[in-house]
């Protein structure tokens, strides 16, 4: 869950400060943690917690942040202030549940396409490969907005640009490599070797926030410049050119919503959820381009006619 960010702090003028770093919230935990979860009363916690719980990782110190949230939440609506944000402490179950529809409409899709596709159509193989890359970042992206950890976080930043980088593979196949296997299999390195680097950065060097939204934005850009240059090319040959480039514009178009920053709507849907929800039919409409484009892909195969 995260709140909304304050106009004004309760005991600190500091502009960029959060909910979890508010005094009274930092003073609640304390207080929780030395009287909650220590001797008996820890016990008593560990025998009464749902296994669910347990099975999250959720501990008593996670605990105390969460009822310590709801407490400095409440000083804030008393006071009159805006809520603060607090990232990390609790789960957010409207993006959750809007990954998890996310991978069950791409794992829906797949299977359409598999059953549609022969297996002797040219992308058949990438495109496959590409599902299952997106399939595990929203599996990831479901895991780290229900429990917010340092592995999960990892996982979910990681994974998402792995999803933009094979998309920038997979438009290099369908616009390069069917006639020049070579030019892709080059990509293909380069793509894999940026995506190291990006890693290794990240995971031993500095977490930056602000690096991983301005690489992810440079290639998402990548992606979609050279996506519409392909549908633009092909608009008078292909009659479902304008799915792909629909689909492109969309995405990128629908990333703004994260710039909508709103209180969350009863304290669950927030600008990310709302972004995470307006994607589910996107993969439909691209699904329904994969399949149109692999079928003729196949079709001129048999004729031995030049793919454009």
């Amino acid at each position: 869950l995260r709140l909304w960010k304050p106009s004004m702090p309760l005991s600190s003028p500091r502009r960029s400060s959060q909910g979890d770093k508010e005094p009274v919230y930092r003073d609640c935990v304390k207080q929780c943690v030395r009287t909650n979860c220590t001797g008996a009363r820890l016990r008593g916690f560990q025998s009464a917690q749902p296994q669910y719980m347990a099975l999250t990782g959720w501990t008593c110190r996670d605990d105390c942040r969460y009822q310590c949230m709801w407490t400095t939440v409440g000083l804030y609506q008393a006071e009159g202030y805006r809520v603060p944000q607090f990232h990390g402490k609790v789960s957010e179950p409207a993006s959750a549940l809007a990954s998890l529809l996310n991978g069950l409409a791409c794992l829906l899709m797949l299977l359409r396409y598999r059953s549609t596709v022969p297996r002797q159509s040219p992308m058949y193989h990438t495109i496959n490969a590409f599902s299952l890359v997106s399939l595990n970042a929203w599996f990831w992206s479901t895991v780290f907005h229900t429990r917010d950890t340092y592995l999960t976080e990892k996982m979910d930043y990681f994974c998402a640009t792995a999803v933009i980088l094979y998309s920038i593979y997979l438009c290099c196949v369908r616009t390069l490599g069917l006639r020049r296997p070579g030019v892709s299999s080059m990509v293909g390195v380069v793509l894999i070797l940026a995506f190291t680097s990006h890693v290794s950065y990240l995971t031993f060097v500095s977490f930056d926030y602000g690096y991983n939204m301005a690489a992810n934005a440079s290639i998402g850009m990548v992606n979609l410049l050279w996506w519409l240059c392909w549908c633009w090319q092909n608009r008078r040959t292909l009659p479902y050119w304008w799915k792909c480039g629909l689909v492109v514009l969309l995405l990128h178009g629908l990333a703004l919503l994260e710039l909508l920053d709103f209180p969350p709507m009863l304290w669950i849907l927030d600008a990310h959820a709302v972004w995470h929800l307006s994607t589910v039919p996107v993969h439909f409409l691209f699904y329904s381009f994969l399949i149109d484009d692999s079928l003729y892909l196949l079709n001129t195969e048999k004729m031995g006619v030049k793919v454009e």
